[in-house]
């Protein structure tokens, strides 16, 4: 199997099409990338910017490069040494524009006689024998609105299919509308009505069941085709917790690509490992993305930061939301669960729902994948039965019914559609009740909610975080590690500068409280997450800030919601936003906290930079991330990249034009870094090959971590503003083997008689990656 040493994620879009992505490559490879990491590229819905939304998996999209874009990029790739790895999207497909998608077009036009309705995840009984799309708006009569047009129904900009002899001369559009096998219904009875499995609360992404072998081959012949060509070397797979049978699917999978390199987008929580027999290389790096995170962030911020904003501790908070979730925007889905109940189970439907959305909010990770994972399940019957004692008896006749492996002699085969759907629906509202509401109410410290985080987790020790990574170098090696995706709430940049705020917690309490008192929302915790916000990722336009202060607190769901707008706390909302650009002295305590944090900033970036490309794993660039960037949620991050300036600063380093750059906010720093730790890692892979963690003696002992990958050592610097005011760095030293280094990033050579003082390693950056020089 071909390994990749790092990675370069690039959103392909129509306005970064494939053959743009073959174009950078030179770049690319200039950088120390090691393979080239596409999103999705098959076919999707005209317009899409993410690619998650495919519409017909039979091609690479047109509007993304189509097939001849891939085929240049991977030629491209390929003749300078590099990999592709491709982003694929198994559990759903978009069905936005029926016509676009061709076997959602037919289960429409055909119902159940149709050859993909056992592709789709449909409940036709719960519908009558119709297939529910909820599309109508609020108006009294809707219907009216259809249109018969062309052989077809049309309701505004929307079409729909006629089945064959259901139109006569002289029927209404509504008359016709009635004999088809679907049936069109308002948007709002899609939460308590829907009969087909959706991603997450997207209608307009419905489930597919590639747990049929027929399924599977037809949906990923495409797919097959790029191993069999040569084009594509390695794959990462979108939301494998949707999947019936995840490591079923994963199987097929490695046998398909003739054993390639595979990543999942599985998220893991706090403790929590990837099920040992996937057939894959490990998680894209969530997890990774929280424990290097916690280092940076000073434990002594944890009381006074809680204290700022008071609230209900996490964990409590999470199952509230998540129990909102199961009653409201994903009701079908618990619904569907008790439709599924043996007629003998004794208990009456409306106990079952209460029962099985009780259950869905205490389960503590995403989903169990059994016979993996049962304790999760009996851990979640025990905290529903704390939390609902008047639910035991139910939760008891549940839990053999969730688990039938509870019974002697039992096996996989034994699992019921009921238990492998709970399952499947225990992700969808972790995600929604955790990463799309918690993290916007809970805003202790912001750089902390991060998908695949626990913001209960405060900080991490250094001892702690050495374990972890020695783990991860014995059990996970080839696994991804990254600080910024296309899903991220806030980049890696933005999050560093915010995670200063721990160290200076008295000082963000008395600039919050005026901010808060100069321009009051009337939602405290909602008020701290935005400032959090601005301060980390200022300068940002005004209309990046008021987008993000929409998206936020509409998720959030706590002042206003998407479904209906609070107008008056989001007057007061994007008055408060207006202020940070408008009011001098809102922009006054802005600015000056910005600068306060901006120094230390700098070093958290750096320092955790070098430590994800340099830690066991293998470690991702998100698309523009060389540089300073200070995203927010999408589309924030999707943002276009200059990457003509990106490559003017590369090759002033090649051409030893330029001067060692300074920390500042031209982001240079950060380019050469990241540069020379690709090229070192590419160049020279035997240089990480193990792990050891670094010696440190000394006063300021605790603001140095640092590791010997086996002959490439990285040194960073954490908590820097607590390093000046205990008096920098003084006699502190860093153990090294007697011997020549050279710092690959700057180029400086240091000596060691047996220790090296961390003035001089730190002089230039708060990061340094040392290469011996004059062997063992």
């Amino acid at each position: 199997m071909r390994t990749p040493h790092s990675t370069y994620r690039l959103q392909i879009r129509p306005s970064f099409t494939l053959q743009d992505a073959a174009d950078l490559v030179p770049y690319l490879a200039d950088l120390g990338v090691d393979w080239v990491y596409l999103s999705p590229i098959l076919t999707a819905e005209e317009g899409s910017d993410h690619g998650y939304d495919v519409t017909d998996p039979t091609a690479v999209d047109p509007a993304r490069g189509g097939p001849e874009g891939l085929k240049a990029l991977s030629d491209a790739a390929h003749a300078a040494g590099l990999g592709v790895l491709v982003d694929i999207v198994p559990n759903h497909m978009g069905i936005a524009t029926p016509h676009a998608n061709a076997w959602w077009w037919s289960v429409l036009a055909e119902g159940r006689g149709s050859r993909y309705a056992e592709a789709f995840d449909i409940d036709w009984d719960a519908g009558n024998g119709k297939l529910r799309l909820p599309i109508l708006g609020d108006g009294d009569d809707e219907l009216a609105e259809l249109k018969l047009a062309g052989g077809e129904l049309h309701y505004y900009g929307h079409r729909f299919p006629v089945a064959e002899g259901t139109a006569g001369d002289g029927d209404s559009a509504q008359d016709v509308h009635a004999r088809q096998h679907y049936e069109l219904v308002n948007w709002r009875r899609a939460d308590n009505e829907l009969n087909y499995r959706r991603f997450f609360g997207v209608n307009t992404l419905a489930g597919i069941r590639v747990e049929e072998p027929w399924v599977f081959d037809e949906s990923h012949a495409e797919i097959k085709r790029w191993f069999d060509e040569g084009l594509v070397d390695g794959l990462r797979i979108d939301h494998p917790d949707g999947l019936a049978d995840p490591k079923g699917y994963l199987a097929r999978l490695r046998e398909l690509t003739n054993g390639a390199y595979i990543l999942v987008e599985k998220i893991l929580e706090p403790g929590e490992t990837l099920p040992a027999d996937w057939e894959t290389e490990g998680t894209t790096g969530y997890d990774a993305l929280a424990d290097i995170d916690r280092l940076f962030v000073d434990p002594e911020g944890m009381k006074p930061l809680t204290d700022l904003v008071p609230t209900e501790p996490f964990a409590h908070m999470i199952h509230g939301t998540k129990r909102n979730i199961a009653d409201q925007l994903l009701h079908s889905e618990v619904l569907r669960l008790v439709r599924l109940l043996p007629e003998d189970s004794g208990l009456d439907a409306g106990v079952a729902a209460d029962a099985v959305a009780e259950l869905l909010a205490c389960f503590p990770v995403y989903r169990s994948y059994l016979p993996e994972g049962a304790g999760y399940l009996a851990d979640a019957v025990t905290a529903a039965k704390v939390r609902r004692p008047d639910l035991a008896g139910a939760l008891d006749v549940l839990h053999p019914l969730l688990n039938p492996l509870l019974v002697p002699g039992a096996d996989r085969a034994d699992l019921g559609e009921f238990a492998v759907r709970f399952q499947q629906t225990s992700g969808m509202v972790m995600a929604k009740g955790v990463e799309d509401t918690a993290f916007y109410r809970y805003s202790r410290l912001t750089s902390l909610n991060e998908v695949g985080a626990d913001p209960a987790h405060f900080a991490l020790e250094p001892f702690e975080l050495h374990t972890r990574l020695i783990r991860r170098h014995q059990e996970q090696p080839a696994a991804m590690t990254t600080l910024t995706t296309h899903d991220t709430k806030r980049s890696e940049d933005t999050r560093a500068r915010i995670s200063v705020l721990a160290e200076i917690p008295d000082e963000w309490r008395d600039t919050f409280t005026q901010l808060s008192a100069l321009v009051p929302m009337g939602d405290p915790a909602m008020e701290n997450l935005l400032w959090q916000a601005i301060i980390g990722a200022w300068p940002l336009s005004r209309e990046r800030a008021h987008a993000y202060a929409e998206k936020a607190s509409r998720e959030a769901s706590s002042s206003t919601t998407w479904t209906a707008p609070d107008t008056g706390f989001e007057d007061r909302m994007h008055a408060a936003m207006d202020a940070a650009y408008d009011n001098p002295a809102v922009a006054s305590l802005v600015t000056a906290m910005v600068e306060r944090t901006r120094s230390a900033g700098y070093s958290n970036s750096l320092s955790a930079k070098l430590l994800q490309l340099t830690m066991p794993g293998v470690p991702d660039v998100y698309q523009g991330t060389e540089f300073w960037d200070r995203s927010l949620v999408d589309p924030d991050n999707r943002r276009d990249v200059d990457f003509s300036r990106r490559r003017e600063v590369l090759n002033s380093f090649a051409a030893g034009t330029a001067d060692i750059p300074g920390v500042n906010e031209e982001a240079a720093a950060k380019m050469l870094l990241v540069a020379r730790a690709l090229g070192l890692k590419r160049s020279h892979p035997e240089l990480f090959g193990d792990y050891l963690p670094v010696s440190v003696t000394g006063p300021a002992a605790a603001h140095v971590f640092g590791f010997d990958r086996g002959g490439a050592v990285t040194l960073v610097t954490r908590l820097p503003l607590g390093l000046d005011r205990d008096g920098g760095w003084r006699d502190t030293a860093v153990v090294l083997p007697a011997g020549s280094y050279v710092d690959v990033i700057t180029g400086r050579a240091h000596k060691s008689s047996g220790t090296v003082p961390a003035a001089d390693l730190f002089g230039t950056y708060p990061a340094a990656l040392l290469e011996r020089t004059d062997g063992e």
